[in-house]
């Protein structure tokens, strides 16, 4: 596979949170705050980037009867890895993101990429793969986060920006929700209008291909005439 299909794939075409709809728990639960979604996203990259290389690598000595909980292990050990780092360099943040940090084992987006993909692909794709799929997770999760601490709180890494102006349902559950569901629909709403857009191109560009391919021949049979 390209390099620019699997980055689009991970980042727009297929973005795992407003396409797949996955590792929805931690996008509702920690969008709360930029800090905390751009800490959760880094170590989801790191998580999948390292499973995916390791499952990818053992895909064919991994028996298919346990390879799921094979998968398991191998996700659990770098969040385990990723909970040991964060514990002692960035403690705050780790207490922040409480019990989220060791959910990432059962993240089911972690778990779907090394089944549908890692396990089927060479280590440089899987590996590609795992860096563009935690970048669209963290780009979903830092958008939905970016709009609730800015409107539920008027302040941006706890800095006040709206001068003290805040919605408070931003920042509740419900307007978890409220964003997510708004923010769905935008990006599905623009997907499908370039995937029309592009069908129309492609059109066109066929229409054009045949219209020179039968040029082409009317040319050839004056030339015989």
């Amino acid at each position: 596979m390209k390099v620019k299909d699997i980055a689009l794939d991970g980042v727009v075409r297929q973005n795992p949170v407003f396409k797949l709809v996955l590792g929805t728990c931690p996008a509702l639960a920690v969008s709360t705050s930029l800090a905390n979604a751009i800490g959760m996203g880094a170590a989801v990259i790191f998580v999948l980037m390292c499973s995916n290389i390791l499952v990818s690598l053992l895909r064919n000595v991994i028996p298919g009867s346990v390879r799921i909980p094979a998968f398991i292990m191998i996700i659990a050990t770098f969040v385990t890895v990723v909970i040991l780092a964060f514990d002692k360099f960035l403690p705050d943040l780790s207490s922040s993101l409480g019990m989220f940090l060791p959910l990432i084992v059962v993240n089911c987006l972690i778990l779907a990429r090394a089944e549908a993909f890692a396990s089927a692909n060479k280590v440089g794709a899987a590996a590609l793969d795992g860096l563009f799929m935690g970048i669209g997770f963290t780009l979903a999760l830092s958008v939905m986060a970016f709009i609730r601490e800015l409107l539920g709180t008027g302040c941006l890494f706890g800095v006040e920006v709206l001068g003290g102006f805040s919605i408070g349902i931003f920042a509740s559950s419900a307007g978890g929700f409220l964003v997510y569901g708004l923010l769905i629909a935008a990006f599905v709403a623009g997907s499908n209008a370039i995937s029309a857009k592009n069908k129309k191109k492609q059109a066109a560009a066929e229409k054009a291909a045949k219209l020179q391919a039968a040029q082409a021949v009317a040319a050839s049979e004056t030339e015989v005439k």
